[in-house]
């Protein structure tokens, strides 16, 4: 039984298995080019994360919190009576 990695050429054809052995081979473009697409998806998704902070921070430094705070979730509220 395999390793459960890579592509078996029962299930694949050459060109498919060429197109895997491209992507996977560090001298090559098509490796070289899904690394880079990686790296650019994470940079976006933080930038993405970054700016969703800024905006929930300016909200909240306008309007105030929206949520309940945590002390008052855990605690009575009959005990601020």
């Amino acid at each position: 039984m395999g390793k459960g990695k890579g592509v078996s050429s029962k299930t694949h054809t050459q060109k498919q298995l060429d197109d895997y052995a491209n992507q996977n081979n560090p001298n090559n473009k098509a490796y070289q080019a899904r690394i880079s697409n990686m790296k650019s998806s994470v940079k976006h998704a933080k930038s993405i994360a970054k700016n969703k902070a800024k905006k929930q921070a300016k909200h909240e430094s306008e309007y105030g919190v929206m949520y309940p705070l945590d002390w008052m979730c855990y605690s009575n509220p009959y005990d601020f009576e």
